[in-house]
C-alpha cells in the first residue's frame, strides 16, 4: 500500500469508548464505510480506511476479549464486526497456503498486524493447462501496527507467520463479506494445480465462541 504523509486525520465518530481505541477504531470504520458501501466503491478512499488502522496503536487488551484462539488449529477467524452488509471485520493469524477466494466478485482487504508478524508473498499464476509452480514475484514482512492491503486483482498470494512460536494477530476489513465465507481455491506450490476448498464458519462472534 503506498505510504502516506503526514495529512490531516478524518474526523473521529463518537467517542463512545473513551478507554479503549480498538472499539473506537472498529466504530470509525464502520462510519467511514458509511451505510451502504466497501472498501471497492466509488465514494470510499481506501487510503482514508488504511489511515484510520495506522492511527491504533495495538493494544492487547483492548482486543484479547475478540481474538479467541485454538492452538489444535492453524489459525482461527473472528468476526467483529459484520459492518453494513458490504464488509466485515475479522480477526485471524496466518493463512500459510497459496489462495485466492472462490467468490463471483473481487475480494480485498486491508489488515493491521495486532501481535507478532504476518509474511506476505505475491506470487505469478499457474499454467492451469500444464503442471507449473507459481513463481515468488515479492515477499514483504509486516510487523506490529503496520497495514497492508491485498486483492485478488494483484495476484495469488499466501499469508504466513514467520515465526511459529510467536503466533500473530491480525485485523482484517473484508470486501465483501461474503468471500470470507464463502470459500477459496488452494494452490499446490509444485505444481500449480488448483483445488477449492469451503471456508468454515468464524469461530467466534463478537467474543462468544460459535
Amino acid at each position: 500500500m503506498p505510504y502516506l504523509d503526514s495529512t490531516p486525520s478524518l474526523p473521529a465518530s463518537q467517542k463512545k469508548f473513551p478507554d479503549n481505541a480498538f472499539e473506537n477504531l472498529v466504530l470509525d470504520l464502520s462510519e467511514a464505510l458509511g451505510p451502504s458501501s466497501g472498501l471497492d466503491s466509488d465514494d470510499v478512499d481506501t487510503l482514508d480506511i488504511q489511515r484510520l488502522m495506522e492511527q491504533y496503536v495495538s493494544n492487547p487488551e483492548e482486543w484479547r476479549p475478540f481474538a479467541l484462539g485454538d492452538n489444535s488449529r492453524g489459525y482461527t477467524r473472528n468476526l467483529i464486526d459484520e459492518g453494513n452488509g458490504k464488509s466485515n471485520l475479522w480477526r485471524c493469524d496466518d493463512m500459510p497456503y497459496l489462495h485466492v477466494a472462490e467468490s463471483k466478485v473481487i475480494p480485498m482487504y486491508l489488515a493491521i498486524i495486532l501481535k507478532g508478524a504476518l509474511r506476505e508473498t505475491l506470487y505469478t499464476w499457474p499454467d492451469q493447462d500444464k503442471l507449473s509452480s507459481p513463481q515468488i514475484i515479492k515477499e514483504t514482512t509486516y510487523t506490529e501496527n503496520q497495514v497492508t492491503y491485498m486483492s485478488d486483482k494483484l495476484g495469488l498470494h499466501k499469508i504466513s507467520n514467520p515465526d511459529p512460536h510467536n503466533p500473530a494477530v491480525s485485523l482484517h476489513l473484508y470486501t465483501p463479506p461474503n468471500a470470507a465465507t464463502y470459500g477459496f481455491c488452494l494452490f499446490d506450490e509444485k505444481t500449480g494445480k488448483a483445488s477449492r476448498v469451503k471456508q468454515s464458519h468464524f469461530y467466534s462472534i463478537r467474543g462468544e465462541r460459535c
